[in-house]
């Protein structure tokens, strides 16, 4: 009777049982690029699989809050692997509308150290079934000095008395 109340239970908790939960770290927050419609962003993650087999990412959402406001969120399902006691980078790029950059510029940020907020469920595929995998992480980024809007300004501001 014990046996199949464990195997029961086993199976009620599903495959969380065997899968040991990867480790996630931001490495890097980037700006990558700049355009009309606004800026572009790359989350450069390391992913530790502490786990003897490999796990599958089928794929993942997130949401971006930047200065507690949220500005971004998505969705991907390219399929990424991350092979049994090792680390994997993994990037996760992004973008924020010009409408949105000027919330966070009303509240005056230290454009060295604007904080972030990612929430992210990763959609994990192991050998022993699926689960999602919720990852939060906190910190702070800096604008690159030539994007940084007094910079501009007064490049553009140089531009127009040269004529």
């Amino acid at each position: 009777m014990k046996s199949i109340m464990l195997i029961l239970c086993m199976v009620l908790c599903g495959c969380s049982l065997f899968i040991k939960k990867p480790e996630v770290a931001i490495k890097t927050v980037t700006l990558t690029g700049l355009d009309r419609g606004g800026i572009e962003m790359e989350f450069l993650l390391t992913v530790t699989n502490p786990n003897s087999y490999k796990l599958k990412l089928m794929g993942y959402t997130y949401n971006l809050f930047i200065s507690s406001l949220p500005l971004a969120n998505g969705e991907n399902h390219d399929v990424v692997e991350f092979a049994g006691n090792t680390t994997t980078d993994f990037k996760i790029p992004t973008s924020v509308t010009f409408h949105d950059l000027l919330e966070v510029l009303k509240n005056s940020p230290d454009f060295d150290h604007i904080p972030y907020k990612l929430k992210a469920g990763f959609d994990v595929q192991a050998a022993f079934g699926r689960i999602v995998i919720p990852v939060e992480k906190t910190g702070t980024f800096a604008v690159p000095r030539q994007y940084q809007p007094a910079r501009f300004l007064k490049r553009m501001n140089e531009l127009f008395k040269k004529k």
